[in-house]
């Protein structure tokens, strides 16, 4: 019984406590309830910023447009701060220009204006300046400026930095008295850590996009293919001009291996691009594609390993029309100095020529020698003419500039070089093909040159298929076309085309592909010469169904050039009277001699002179019918024959024939101003003595 108590008392003991316990609880409760709520409202407001900021985040985040970040910066500030206005402000162009992207409530007007960052004691400008939040607050006149000339009660400014650089300020202003409270603020400050990364992501993608439009827009405009080819040689990334020199379109590129696209398979381009790939820049490799039948140089650098390792950046450049005019330049250069070479040769040449000639048919005139020697003889005389000839030839390549110049119709050229050689295409079994472009504008120049270029390369196409075994085709095609200013005829063959080796010199002096003793060489050059001084070009290669092919292209509409003088020439062979004076100056005895004999034999009394001193000491003292002179012959330093006879014995012009073996331009040009006849060395026996008849009369 005692041990029921004692618990029973234990228990009683115990239940007291706890109801002591539970009413002290509640005292406590009821006198922190107050603090509880406070601190219950602090955290749903902190709740509520966190969700709002989170919130902010994922918009900001959403978009890289600068005002429309501006805007939702702005309507967050109004939303969570306590404020009667807010505005955002950023750098423009040029930096020290405010621009307020967005603005609400009482600094609404502000949108869209601009102000300098040192403009006034505002409080946007002392944050920027400082660097950190700015408050201000004042009462009427004292009240703060805010930018510009806005005032209000009171002010904050929370500049917006991101990677070390102010870029503008988030304010905001109210006109109650109640200050900012530190929350407000460091929200104020963490909305503007958030909007400053924001703004700073925008404007790095702007400038990203802006280069990349510009890179994208230069790479594309490049005259040259540039390509991006990866570490297996794969086109990666490609521009426009690429895409039209291989004829594909742009994405057709991507994946195709570089080497195989542009070199057909040759490993030139493979180990260019894998030098370039070890580090080191190779020089630019210049190749004929075959695949697209153009002459390309290309140049190879590395990318940097850290964007893309093994990746190389290679630029194609298309040089064929430069090569082409490179090596026309080269044979122009070529052809002037063979003309000055030729020009000489041809002078030493020219007198023993006419020497030869000369006599030769004086003694095929004679009625003494038998007809063993006369036959002889005339070999002799076949011989000098051949020699004149290939001499003419010479002296054709050293001259420059048509004679005779006018409209010429193409066309009717090719028409009459065709017809010259039809029996040629009919015994050879030619098949002719033409195509000659109805309404070809006409050319500037010399017909008679412009058909010598034709039927030189007709004839040259029709001696190439001679060559061809009986049972071959033989094709010749003749085409013509207006390409932009120029009028072109293309003269095409089947026959077994220019060794490589001789294509890129065909048009040197000498250089042919006829057999020994079939041909001089000069064909071509006399032929690139006459197309060159009309102003035109001719090209030689490969015929597409094989042979030959040569391309002449004129200028249409090219102004007259300056035509040179006509030689004189005789009329007939009818001698001078006998009995008439003729002085005869030449410093080759074998010309003397020759012309000596050719005009004592009509009875005329020939005086010579060895040189050009003793000829005018002779004129001085007598009188003469007939003057033939060597042209250039020296009297003094600076004075030829020709220009002292011009001017001490004016009455003389009319009767005297000039010699010369000089065919520079410069030359006809002096001649044919003295107003005298003048015969170029080697020249016709029979033109000369009906020359001389006809001034003497």
């Amino acid at each position: 019984m005692t041990f029921v108590w004692l618990t029973l008392g234990a228990a009683a003991l115990v239940a007291g406590w706890w109801i002591g316990t539970v009413f002290a609880m509640r005292r406590a409760a009821h006198r922190a309830a107050p603090e509880l709520a406070e601190a219950r409202s602090e955290l749903t407001r902190r709740l509520n910023e966190l969700f709002s900021l989170q919130e902010l985040t994922y918009v900001l985040s959403d978009s890289i447009q600068v005002d429309r970040i501006a805007e939702q910066v702005s309507h967050f500030v109004e939303r969570f701060i306590p404020c009667d206005g807010a505005a955002v402000i950023l750098g423009g162009d040029p930096p020290d220009r405010l621009r307020v992207l967005a603005a609400g409530g009482n600094l609404e007007q502000l949108k869209g204006t601009e102000a300098g960052a040192g403009d006034g004691p505002g409080v946007v400008a002392a944050a920027m300046a400082e660097g950190r939040l700015q408050t201000v607050e004042g009462v009427g006149s004292d009240a703060p400026l805010v930018l510009g000339e806005v005032r209000a009660r009171q002010a904050a400014a929370v500049p917006l930095r991101a990677h070390g650089m102010t870029m503008g300020a988030v304010a905001v202003v109210k006109e109650s008295a109640e200050p900012y409270s530190e929350e407000d603020l460091r929200l104020l400050s963490t909305v503007a850590t958030h909007a400053a990364m924001a703004f700073a992501n925008a404007r790095f993608f702007a400038l990203v996009h802006s280069g990349k439009l510009q890179w994208e827009t230069t790479f594309d405009a490049l005259a040259d293919g540039v390509a991006v080819v990866d570490e297996t040689g794969q086109i990666r990334r490609a521009n426009r001009a690429l895409a039209v020199m291989i004829g594909a379109k742009l994405p057709d590129l991507i994946g195709l291996d570089l080497s195989t696209t542009l070199a057909s398979g040759s490993s030139q381009l493979a180990d260019l691009i894998a030098t370039a790939r070890g580090g080191s820049p190779p020089p630019p490799l210049p190749f004929r594609s075959t695949t697209l039948n153009r002459i390309l140089r290309v140049g190879a650098s590395l990318i940097s390993a850290e964007v893309a390792p093994g990746w190389v950046a290679t630029l194609i450049e298309d040089v064929t029309e430069q090569k082409a005019l490179e090596a026309q330049l080269v044979q122009s250069e070529k052809m002037a100095a063979v003309g000055q070479l030729v020009s000489g040769v041809a002078h030493e040449l020219n007198n023993p020529l006419t020497s030869i000639a000369g006599l030769s048919e004086f003694l095929l005139q004679q009625s003494e020698p038998s007809e063993r020697d006369r036959d002889h003889i005339r070999v002799i005389h076949e011989q000098a003419e051949r020699a004149a000839k290939i001499v003419g030839d010479l002296l054709a390549f050293a001259r420059k500039g048509p004679t005779d110049v006018g409209d010429v119709d193409l066309n009717e050229v090719a028409e009459r070089a065709l017809s010259l050689i039809g029996y040629e295409l009919r015994l050879g079994d030619v098949q002719l093909e033409t195509d000659l472009a109805p309404g070809l504008p006409a050319v500037r120049g010399d017909r008679h040159q412009i058909q010598q270029v034709v039927l030189n390369l007709l004839t040259n196409a029709v001696q190439a298929m001679s060559k061809l075994p009986p049972d071959q085709p033989r094709h010749l095609r003749v085409t013509s076309a207006r390409e932009k200013k120029r009028a072109v005829l293309r003269v095409a063959d089947s026959g077994p085309g220019i060794p490589d080796d001789l294509l890129p010199r065909i048009f040197d002096p000498f250089v042919t592909t006829k057999a020994p003793g079939k041909g001089t060489g000069l064909g071509l050059s006399i032929t690139y010469r006459i197309v060159e001084d009309h102003g035109g070009q001719i090209t030689a290669d490969r015929a597409p169904e094989g042979g030959a092919l040569f391309t002449v292209a004129l200028p249409i509409g090219r102004p007259t050039p300056s035509p040179s003088q006509t030689e004189g020439a005789g009329r007939g062979e009818t001698a001078a009277p006998g009995g008439r004076r003729i002085l005869l100056m030449d410093d080759d005895p074998a010309v003397r001699r020759m012309i000596g004999v050719l005009f004592a034999q009509d009875g005329q009394d020939v005086e010579t002179a060895p040189d050009a001193k003793q000829a005018i000491d002779l004129l001085a003292r007598n009188r003469y019918d007939l003057v033939i002179a060597d042209a250039r012959a020296a009297v003094s330093a600076g004075e030829s024959f020709a220009t002292v006879l011009h001017t001490k014995f004016p009455e003389l012009t009319a009767r005297t024939i000039l010699l010369t073996a000089d065919v520079r331009p410069e030359t006809e040009e002096w001649l044919s101003g003295l107003g005298c006849r003048y015969f170029r060395k080697p020249f016709n026996v029979r033109e000369l003595r009906a020359a001389a008849a006809e001034m003497m009369r």
